[in-house]
């Protein structure tokens, strides 16, 4: 991977990170309110953030196919369930 490849991809990660913490209602007013499309939102961009780890830092992009889709497919899981237990 490249120099620039991973000063853009840090990059990203920064601005998903800042876009996360922008979407908190609590630094706009004192009480907490459970928000499930806020929650649903930040569970898809950390969904984003965990794949571009994977696959730009833990070298995957250059895995074969199967390792690429048993990654995607566990990260599905994963975010699957842990947003069905907060809907739940």
């Amino acid at each position: 991977m490249t120099e620039r490849a991973v000063t853009r991809t840090w990059l990203v990660l920064v601005a998903i990170t800042i876009g996360s913490w922008w979407l908190a209602p609590a630094q706009y007013s004192d009480t907490l309110a459970a928000s499930v499309p806020i929650t649903a939102l930040v569970l898809a961009l950390t969904l984003i953030k965990s794949r571009l780890i994977i696959r730009q830092f833990m070298e995957v992009r250059a895995a074969p196919r199967w390792l690429k889709l048993a990654t995607d497919g566990w990260l599905a899981v994963l975010f699957g369930a842990v947003f069905a237990i907060y809907v739940i």
